[in-house]
């Protein structure tokens, strides 16, 4: 329990608060993540206050001497956090004043934590989006250029998880990798948002020392300072958004794990995943678990329940700062780690996983042919309609036969209809099927090249913007 002069705000207060009170309110154990950006922003708010006069030249050396020994002492791991140390401003204050004096305690003029923590954590996300974005891109790129190399692979698709219609392996790659790339363009597009400083808000009012903010602006290199300061000491539209797009990407992934982890049974046995990525069983020696990609498409629940919380904690705050806003960082910390953890072993996953080649070809079945009779037929000029009714006749005839729909006769064929010549023996190959869909997005051979050749110019892009 902390007594009244241990505590560095104690003054408007009497005796000593509750060890449990203490306990719910520290923020210690996990904001010292914060600690780098904390001292990035002091360093340049300490250069603010020397402009105003505020801090002599002397003093704002003996400031910034005394923070840069304090961002190594926990670069080094030596940092001692204390039990008066609150949260991470509150320990990188108390050991200032023990390095330099009291001088460490005019850092603080002007500035309140309210606008100190949000500053601090819009840092670290632009930091850590940076390495989020990186991780995210060589996913994208291992998943195309696999497809690149594959392309010749032939498997079925599936609709409702049943056998629909041939594609490409490289088709079925591409399909994730599009999709992430709209994760990494949200990311690209959310960090226009996170870039603006709110430094210099003060608690609620603003700043009464017409502190520059351009310098912080500059300092600290964001690109635009904010508008209105009882805002930015509240908004947490920035972290609110980083959940909603890791979300979205955790979404996309638990999509490719579960399909990945279909694929890789041995019900299916279209692939096989490396025994890195996979554990053994603790009654069952033949087992082999997906458990990358089981605990990948978990940790979609996860991040989604971070966005669920903070929302309920954002939802009927009043304005300004509350303390329910702590409640910030550890979403962020938790998801940051969630999203760089499972990025690297879905790349390592993808890279390393083998290809079932005869499997795949085992399980085109002839029946996924059905629709390309049904072409066949309207190129031969009978309206789709028309066609489609041909075709399941077809499937029906050949199901109450036992004869898969490629074995039925010339004549049984054109019992159905008498536009089906001898021509129709092309329909039935999958190689003659998949070439059929060379519009743009189509798994046909050209169209996946082409595909590959935008996503390449894409991740050129994309990279820029990382």
């Amino acid at each position: 329990m902390a007594a009244e002069g241990d505590k560095m705000l104690g003054g408007r207060f009497v005796g000593s608060t509750d060890p449990v009170m203490e306990m719910l309110s520290s923020s210690i154990t996990y904001d010292q993540r914060l600690s780098e950006v904390d001292i990035q922003g002091s360093m340049a708010y300490a250069k603010a206050l020397e402009k105003t006069g505020i801090l002599s030249k002397t003093e704002l050396e003996k400031i910034l001497s005394g923070l840069e020994k304090i961002s190594e002492e926990w670069s080094k791991g030596v940092f001692v956090v204390t039990q008066t140390d609150e949260d991470i401003h509150t320990a990188n204050e108390r050991r200032l004043k023990e390095l330099i004096g009291d001088v460490a305690g005019k850092l603080h003029t002007g500035r309140s934590r309210n606008d100190q923590v949000v500053t601090d954590l819009k840092l670290f996300m632009k930091n850590s989006l940076a390495v989020i974005s990186t991780h995210l891109l060589q996913l994208i790129k291992t998943l195309v250029e696999r497809a690149a190399i594959e392309i010749d692979v032939i498997l079925p698709g599936y609709t409702h998880l049943q056998k629909a219609q041939p594609i490409r392996w490289s088709q079925f790659l591409l399909s994730h990798a599009v999709a992430l790339t709209r994760d990494s363009e949200r990311l690209a597009e959310m960090k226009k948002r996170i870039n603006v400083l709110p430094l210099g808000s003060g608690a609620l009012a603003g700043n009464p020392l017409e502190i520059d903010r351009e310098l912080l602006r500059s300092e600290l290199d964001f690109a635009s300072i904010s508008l209105n300061s009882m805002d930015a000491v509240s908004e947490r539209d920035f972290v609110v958004e980083f959940l909603s797009v890791a979300t979205l990407l955790m979404i996309h992934l638990s999509k490719m794990a579960e399909d990945l982890i279909l694929y890789s049974t041995s019900e299916f046995g279209f692939l096989t995943l490396s025994d890195t990525y996979c554990t053994g069983s603790s009654l069952m020696p033949q087992k082999k678990n997906p458990d990358s990609l089981e605990l990948i498409r978990s940790k979609a629940g996860r991040v989604f329940g971070r966005l669920a919380a903070i929302l309920m904690v954002l939802k009927g705050l009043p304005s300004t700062y509350n303390k329910d806003l702590q409640e910030d960082k550890e979403a962020v910390f938790d998801v940051v780690d969630t999203l760089n953890a499972v990025l690297q072993v879905a790349t390592g996953v993808v890279s390393t996983l083998q290809i079932n080649k005869e499997n795949m070809e085992k399980a085109l079945s002839p029946d996924i042919l059905s629709s390309d009779l049904a072409l066949y037929l309207v190129h031969k000029g009978m309206p789709f309609r028309q066609a489609h009714i041909a075709s399941g006749k077809a499937v029906h005839l050949a199901e109450s036969k036992g004869l898969t729909i490629n074995n039925l006769s010339l004549e049984d064929l054109k019992s159905i209809s008498p536009l089906i010549g001898s021509d129709v023996s092309q329909v039935f190959n999958v190689v003659n099927s998949v070439e059929q869909y060379t519009a743009l997005g189509g798994t046909a051979k050209s169209s996946v090249t082409a595909q590959i050749e935008q996503l390449r110019e894409l991740l050129k892009k994309l990279k820029e913007q990382a």
